[in-house]
Order: structure tokens, then sequence, then C-alpha cells
């Protein structure tokens, strides 16, 4: 009896530490599977309610739905996504804003929204002229929006319209982010480019279908500028939204084409991965080691795949602050300091790092790539201003 009780005694303690360690590793590996893993928009706030007669709509109120500006909100029911003006008022737990979508009386509005910047989720809606096209990239035809430079604007400047503008959405949302920035480019005479890649919803699914954050998806980004250059362009700007920001660089230092590109335009961009994804871990709730055990899982390759990886990430490559002397051309950052999303650390330090290629106008208040919305004419001046020392004025 005394040897079945010693040998109790010496089990449970070993099987309640497997049974830790079990837990921390699928702690680890459902944390790297959140990195990579594309995911379904979210509900982030509430309608708590609509005025049909006076067209307005109140929401739970958070740092981003008591922002100032226009806005769209993706909801459920008889519309799919209504546009936001002004904040009308607000108290500690909601704000009313002035709808800019007509709701009809009777209408079917869900309780559930997720807020967003994107504000044009068709590119109809800018009233400009454009075509669908589709990109031979390595994952397969890639489709994209393709806006002309004005005919005028054709004939009277070249610099312009034979540099194209192509833009590269974020992790987690599709083409339809990068709208807001077509018509400036369109007013200098540019034409724009908005594409997809691969496992973003719209582009064909690699085998595993998960992010490679930059790694692998700037190859379709390359793709891309082999099309505008066999389509008639000289030189190429690119524009980078959120983990867009981290693939645009990426093709910056790896294209076929870097001869051509003519410079970078980053909003809200992912420049170091690994700050981003402790500032997201922190926000979450979530300790070290974990945030870090999860990032080694990732990047090593017999783990990476149980972490829900094609394959490892190269967290180093991905290190653009690390990698700043291996940049050569221009590049204008617009990231907020109160972005709340994508610190704005990383970016701070790629411009400290390379002051002869950065230009990084102050912005404040506005959230992850919502500065458009908050600041439509600073965000639209530090572009202008910007371009016309690439292409002249």
């Amino acid at each position: 009896m005394k040897s079945i009780r010693h040998a109790v005694a010496v089990a449970v303690p070993a099987l309640v530490a497997v049974a830790a360690a079990g837990a921390a590793a699928a702690a680890v590996f459902a944390t790297a599977r959140r990195v990579v893993t594309p995911t379904a928009r979210s509900n982030d706030t509430e309608i708590l309610a609509v005025d049909t007669g006076a067209q307005t709509i109140e929401l739970t109120r958070t740092a981003d739905t008591e922002l100032p500006g226009r806005y769209g909100l993706f909801t459920t029911g008889t519309y799919g996504y209504v546009k936001l003006g002004a904040v009308l008022s607000a108290d500690q737990r909601k704000v009313r804003r002035k709808l800019l979508t007509q709701i009809d009386v009777g209408a079917k509005v869900d309780r559930g929204a997720a807020f967003s910047g994107w504000y044009y989720s068709t590119p109809a809606e800018l009233h400009l002229p454009y075509e669908t096209v589709l990109i031979g990239s390595p994952a397969g035809p890639c489709p994209a929006w393709f806006f002309p430079a004005a005919p005028d604007a054709a004939t009277s400047d070249s610099a312009a319209s034979e540099t194209w503008v192509i833009q590269v959405h974020g992790r987690g949302t599709t083409r339809a982010e990068c709208l807001r920035a077509v018509p400036v480019f369109h007013s200098l005479g540019m034409p724009t480019l908005v594409v997809s890649y691969r496992n973003d919803g719209e582009a064909p699914r690699s085998r595993g279908g998960s992010y490679a954050l930059g790694a692998s998806e700037w190859r379709d980004v390359d793709a891309a500028i082999g099309h505008a250059l066999r389509h008639g362009a000289k030189r190429v700007v690119l524009m980078g939204w959120s983990m867009g920001g981290a693939i645009v660089l990426q093709a910056s230092v790896n294209s076929a084409h870097r001869e051509a590109i003519a410079g970078l335009v980053l909003d809200s961009p992912v420049v170091d991965w690994r700050t981003v994804l402790r500032f997201q871990a922190r926000e979450a709730g979530l300790v070290e080691p974990l945030p870090a055990l999860a990032m080694e899982a990732l990047s090593t390759p017999w783990s990476a795949r149980l972490g829900g990886a094609e394959q490892a990430i190269p967290f180093d490559s991905l290190d653009m602050v690390a990698r700043a002397d291996e940049l050569a051309v221009p590049i204008l950052i617009l990231h907020s300091d109160d972005d709340g999303f994508v610190p704005s650390d990383a970016s701070h330090a790629l411009a400290a790092a390379r002051p002869d290629l950065v230009t990084m106008p102050e912005f404040a208040v506005a959230r992850h790539t919502k500065l458009w919305n908050y600041d439509q004419i600073s965000w639209t001046t530090a572009i202008t201003d910007w371009i016309s020392t690439i292409i002249g004025p």
C-alpha cells in the first residue's frame, strides 16, 4: 500500500506538469494562429437607436466611434454598409452621429456593427472611370481596379501619367480600403491600380490559406508592378495601408522591378511586426512570455505549421528598421501617434534611421488607417506636397 501511495504521489505532480505544459503549448499555438489566419470582420460597436426622421444613429461610444469626420459602418439587416457623418452629441455611454446614407422607415438594422474608415465601399462611388483587370501573379489571377489618368492629364503631364500608383490594402480587409486615396492621385494626373493579394478573400487562396505578413504577399505586388510597366507606366509609387505597408516595404527591397519604384506612401504601416504583435498582445491582456513564444513558434520551421503558417515567418527580414540601410527610395509615412492598433513607434524609428528618405508629418488623435477620415485636408496636403518632389509640381 505504501508503495502505491508513493507512486501516486510521484505521478500526480508529473501529470499536472504535463497538463500545464500542454495547456501552455496550446495557448502559444492559438496565439500564433490568430496572427496568420485571415479572419472575418468582427463587430466592435452596437447600434443603440436609429432615428429615420432626423436621419441620425446612436452607437456605443468607443475611441473610434467618437472620432470627428466621415466613416462607414458595416451592419446586417436591410443595409450591409452605411456612411456616417459628424458627431452630433455624446455622453459617457453613447454617441449620436449624422447618417449620410438614407435609412428608410421600417428598415431592419441589427444591433451588432463594425466601425470602418473605408467610407467608400465600391469604386463606382468615386464617379471616376475605372475597369476591373486581372493580374497574373505566382498565386494566380488577382483582381484589381484600374483608374486611368484623366485624358487631359495624360496629354499635359507625361511625368504624372507615366507614374502609376499601386495601392495595397491591409490585413483582414479588401481593396475597398484603398478607395479613399484614389481621388487625390487622380487629381494629380496619376493612374491608380488597386490590387488584391493571396488569401485576402478576393485573390486566389494559397495551399495553406494563411498570411505570411508580407513575406510572400509582396510577390503579388511585384506582379502588379510588372503589369503596370507592360501597360504604359514608366515608374510606380507603391502605397500600403497597415499590413499593406509591410508588403510594399518588402516589395521595395525584393522586387525584380526595383529600378521602377519611385517612392512609397505608407498609411498606418506595419514597419516591424514584433513591435506590433507585442503591443496587440498587451492590449488583449496577454502577458509575456506568451507573445514571445508565439512569435518564436511562427519563426521556427518545425513549429510554424502548428501555429497556422504555411512556412516559417522571417521576422528578422520583416523588420525594416533593422534593414533601413537597404531602402533606396523616398518614403512618406502617414501615421497617427494615437493609432491604437499599430503603434507608430517603428515608423518614428524608421524616420530617425533614414531622415534622408523618410518624410513623416505629425498626426495625432486619428485612429488606425483613419487619418483621411479625421483630417482629410492635412492628409491630402501631405500626399500632394510629397508627390510634387517625386514627379514635379
